[in-house]
């Protein structure tokens, strides 16, 4: 009888623990130093479904603000798949046995510049259902003039005036993979800067005096601030660039 009950009281224990283990947080409470992103890429979750959950028309947050991490959306697993941090476009299209051109159809990409954390519709039907929180711009075609690509755009944005350095995907110590996980090194053409999310969010399209429309889709040590880093492919660009005042705004 002894035996039984310490065998029975084990399985309640081990029961448990099982159900410990395997239970989701279906809350979370914004800390400081937060971003939407980082929340997202914690607990497995989308941007756009913690938006959607929330009741969120940006990506802002606050200390001590309660989030719902458990999505609305209806979407069927099959027809989407939710970009992890190293995907690259072609990579997802080998992966999903479907064409780079159809991706950006069902998506409405206008370039192959991807982000850890969105979700891709993987057939023409799951179009509607994919909420997508940042769109890619076109990269710049060399027949376009410089005044062309640096003038200042006509949208409204939080215009601010930063401190600007350049940087390439080949420093020392770097991987050429920013911080919501696009490969630079696979796609030197795209516009990307690095940023203090505390300031400008990471994910926010970007006009850059002199530089042009690009994604904030990196973090640096020393980024901090009204202060960016530029992705300059060619290093002896960055040193032309230098250390300059720039005006940005900030388009969304």
């Amino acid at each position: 009888m002894r035996k039984q009950l310490i065998a029975l009281a084990a399985g309640l224990i081990l029961g448990s623990a099982t159900l410990t283990a395997h239970a989701a947080p279906v809350s979370y409470t914004v800390e400081k130093g937060d971003t939407l992103w980082s929340i997202a890429q914690d607990n497995n979750v989308t941007v756009g479904d913690l938006q959607a959950s929330n009741l969120l028309d940006s990506s802002l947050i606050f200390p001590e603000q309660q989030l719902d991490l458990e999505s609305k959306s209806d979407e069927k697993s099959d027809d989407t798949y939710t970009i992890k941090k190293g995907d690259t476009l072609t990579k997802i299209a080998e992966e999903k046995e479907v064409t780079i051109a159809d991706l950006m159809k069902w998506n409405d990409l206008s370039s192959d510049l991807i982000f850890a954390g969105d979700k891709l519709a993987l057939s023409a039907t799951a179009t509607s259902d994919i909420t997508r929180v940042t769109q890619a711009p076109a990269q710049t075609k060399q027949t376009k003039s410089t005044s062309a690509q640096t003038s200042t755009p006509q949208q409204g944005g939080k215009t601010m005036t930063v401190r600007a350095t350049a940087y390439t995907a080949y420093c020392t110590g770097c991987s050429g993979v920013t911080a919501t996980g696009y490969d630079l090194r696979a796609n030197p053409g795209a516009k990307v800067i690095a940023v203090d999310p505390s300031v400008i969010p990471l994910g926010s399209r970007v006009w850059v005096e002199g530089y042009g429309e690009a994604i904030a889709s990196d973090t640096g040590g020393a980024i901090k601030g009204n202060r960016i880093d530029v992705f300059i492919p060619d290093n002896n660009k960055v040193y032309q660039w230098g250390v300059r005042n720039v005006t940005i705004k900030v388009l969304d």
